[in-house]
């Protein structure tokens, strides 16, 4: 393995950027070239077709089969000129990653070869989904799932080793109608939120019709040169280093934040923004991020679900264009001790069909009574459902980043910046319980209407919150890098969605009390700036006097994922979600069942991936350093040197022996608590256990290898240290 690491060392240092051909110089003549966009469809479908697929997109319109039909043919004609040679329906299963099963158009008919794409293979398929996550909802036996096309999220073309594909994004459900996948639930939730909120607008705007969730999401990851992974198996198999001592030089000097971009970085940067513009990708922004060989890459602001189908997709061409520059893309939350991890910030917003965004202030006291009615219930949506909001972020991975003072803690709470708390605090004193005056209300108005004033120098940005609002938008910062975004929105939405409905079952009873609206709906909000202001904070998310003030304020503070999974079953999220209409109990327990074997199955991959490389890596570089400085040892012995002059050897053969005996105890007794977990039948048991029980021997024995690896000859050490690994030539 030595050898390995040095030949990756030699392979590393002799590359040389791959320049990148663009296709223009301008972006705009080749953005979507590969999307079966609304210039195709109008393009390739009659006019009957292109408005069935728009009012579909546009108001859920159903799409019958004789119609299909006609859209089928249509994209088959436009897909076959792009070089399509077979399609697929790409879905996203709970396994985390994007699933696809690939057929060809080619058909033969009386013997003639014929290329054929049929309205019933557009709309719907049937791959086997016996090996798909589904948390006891279907046998092993029962293979049969169903993926349904969704025609909000437009069709595209993927091309792989010189071979096209026509993807169609689709749902993925079960053949007695359970959810299975990520894409299913989101759309539920944001037809819940457009509804409610909805509602809530008619209060201030009659012409709102409709309200679309935004999303933008800062992508951030590292690159490690592919040579360089091969002699890293903790790397490349959990996708984190689960040994390494920290380099000399970290992130500490702050000079990677922003800095020039590597030649190497930007080639790859430039052949990635290629290729997802080709897809309707729309990104806009490319940086260096904190840690070395850290970087990020974030787009323009779009529909949830588009934002949220383009990041999985992103993802995936992000690690095809890192092996084309020798690279291998890291999305772990955590793929180095030491030094900073890895988010996706959801940046989250809502807006109008006429152009609104309701998180943002308008120039009136009306329509900064809308945006204060949006705002406030988004706070106390995200307080009542705190637990939840945290669950939806938990994974193995994230685990090691939550709290790490590089992101915000486990511990749920909102960063608005001082101007907007005063706003609130101002509100809460001048809203009475009473019967308003005229000079009250007059009052009231004339402080609402000076907030787009304020907000103009309210641009603060809380990094360690993990729901902060900044400016026009609340920036959702605890979700990890690798997640399907699609998680953490289907919860916000939901809870959004319920919350809304609840202010406008309220301020309605009050009206219809005789209370005039305007009173109505602020005397709810003061009474909900009231109930949550313990979720606010705006001080040090990082420090141990958040971790006790947040205890004294009765806010969660789950550090681990097994027991944070246990909010999406619990009697209010049961309720919650069945009252929305997002998942059924039956589907809400499966869900909880699936992301707990996932959280058992990474620890223990990662257990087995440390006993392995500690016992057959490791430890053998260390006995082989021993017997050189035994045999040195004794070689001095034999030439009659004095005790003091091999005494250094003899305390470091000391010090390696120790730890040897060390690493081996550590191991042999974290592979007996696996095997004492295994045995445990419960799912949350069982995670439980490798959460406390064996994930609690990977620091030891990481301690002691990080050790070896500071006293052992740098040329019998088998893997690339991270000093080699976060350095890129």
């Amino acid at each position: 393995m030595s050898h390995a690491r040095f030949r990756a060392l030699e392979l590393m240092s002799v590359r040389q950027p791959i320049s990148v051909n663009l296709p223009s110089g301008k972006v705009s003549d080749y953005y979507g070239q590969h999307v079966f966009s609304q210039d195709a469809m109008q393009r390739f479908l009659s006019k009957d077709a292109y408005r069935a697929v728009m009012d579909a997109i546009n108001h859920g319109g159903m799409i019958d089969r004789k119609m299909a039909g006609q859209i089928a043919l249509g994209m088959k004609e436009w897909a076959s000129g792009k070089g399509a040679t077979h399609y697929t329906h790409w879905f996203q299963p709970l396994t985390g990653l994007t699933a696809e099963k690939h057929d060809s158009f080619f058909e033969l008919n009386d013997g003639r070869a014929i290329e054929l794409f049929s309205g019933n293979a557009l709309v719907q398929q049937e791959p086997d989904a016996s090996s798909f996550p589904s948390g006891g909802i279907r046998n092993t036996f029962e293979a049969r799932g169903y993926t349904a096309w969704d025609p909000s999220s437009p069709a595209f073309i993927m091309e792989r080793a010189g071979g096209k594909t026509l993807c169609i994004p689709t749902v993925f459900v079960s053949y007695t109608g359970e959810t299975l996948d990520y894409k299913a639930p989101l759309l539920k939730a944001l037809h819940a939120l457009d509804k409610a909120a909805v509602d809530v607008c008619q209060y201030f705007d009659k012409d709102v019709t409709k309200v679309m969730a935004t999303l933008g999401i800062e992508q951030e990851y590292f690159l490690v040169d592919a040579a360089l992974l091969q002699s890293r198996p903790d790397l490349a198999i959990t996708g984190r280093t689960l040994f390494g001592h920290s380099p000399a030089k970290g992130q500490q000097l702050e000079d990677h934040y922003f800095g020039s971009i590597p030649e190497r970085v930007l080639g790859f940067m430039l052949d990635l923004e290629t290729e997802a513009y080709k897809l309707g990708i729309p990104l806009k922004t490319r940086h260096n991020e904190v840690a070395p060989s850290q970087f990020e890459c974030a787009p323009i602001f779009e529909d949830i679900n588009l934002a949220v189908d383009h990041n999985c997709l992103l993802m995936d061409v992000m690690d095809k264009i890192a092996r084309r520059h020798g690279f291998h893309i890291l999305l772990h939350e955590k793929p180095y001790a030491g030094i900073n991890g890895s988010g996706k910030h959801n940046n989250w917003s809502l807006g109008t069909n006429t152009g609104k965004n309701l998180l943002s202030p308008g120039s009136t006291p009306k329509s900064n009574l809308m945006f204060l009615t949006f705002f406030i219930n988004t706070i106390r949506a995200v307080f009542e459902h705190a637990d939840l909001l945290r669950a939806s972020i938990a994974s193995a991975s994230n685990d090691h980043r939550l709290g790490a003072n590089d992101a915000p803690p486990a511990i749920m709470s909102i960063f608005l910046g001082g101007q907007l708390s005063k706003v609130l605090d101002d509100l809460e004193k001048s809203v009475s319980e009473k019967k308003m005056t005229p000079d009250e209300k007059t009052e009231l108005k004339l402080n609402i209407g000076k907030i787009p004033e304020i907000l103009l120098d309210n641009t603060d940005r809380n990094r360690t919150s993990p729901f902060a609002f900044t400016g026009n938008k609340f920036e959702f910062r605890a979700v990890g890098s690798s997640a399907n975004c699609s998680n953490a929105m289907t919860v916000l939405n939901t809870i959004v969605a319920s919350q809304l409905a609840a202010f406008k079952k309220e301020v309605d009873g009050l009206i219809e009390k005789g209370t005039k609206k305007d009173e109505a709906i602020l005397k709810v909000l003061r009474r909900y700036i009231v109930e949550s202001k313990n979720i606010r904070f705006e001080g040090n998310g990082y420090s141990d006097e958040w971790v006790k003030e947040a205890k004294r304020r009765g806010l969660s503070n789950v550090t681990t994922t097994p027991p944070a999974l246990d909010a999406y079953v619990s009697k209010k999220s049961l309720k919650l979600f069945e009252e929305v209409g997002i998942f059924s109990h039956r589907e809400a327990e499966a869900r909880h069942e699936i992301m707990l074997e996932t959280y058992i199955k990474k620890i223990q991959i990662e257990a087995r991936v440390m006993g392995d490389l500690a016992i057959n890596h490791i430890l053998p570089a260390a006995v082989k350093y021993q017997t050189i400085l035994a045999e040195n040892i004794t070689a001095l012995k034999s030439a009659g040197m004095k005790a003091d002059t091999y005494s250094m050897q003899l305390e470091q053969l000391k010090e390696i022996s120790g730890y040897i005996a060390s690493i081996k105890s550590n191991v042999d007794a974290m592979v007996e608590a696996r095997k004492r977990a295994n045995k445990l039948e419960n799912v949350r048991d069982k995670a439980i256990a490798y959460c406390d029980k064996v994930k609690a021997y990977f620091d030891p024995i990481r301690d002691d290898v990080d050790h070896l690896e500071m006293l052992i000859d740098d040329a019998l050490w088998p893997m690339a240290k991270y000093r080699e690994l976060v350095t890129i030539r």
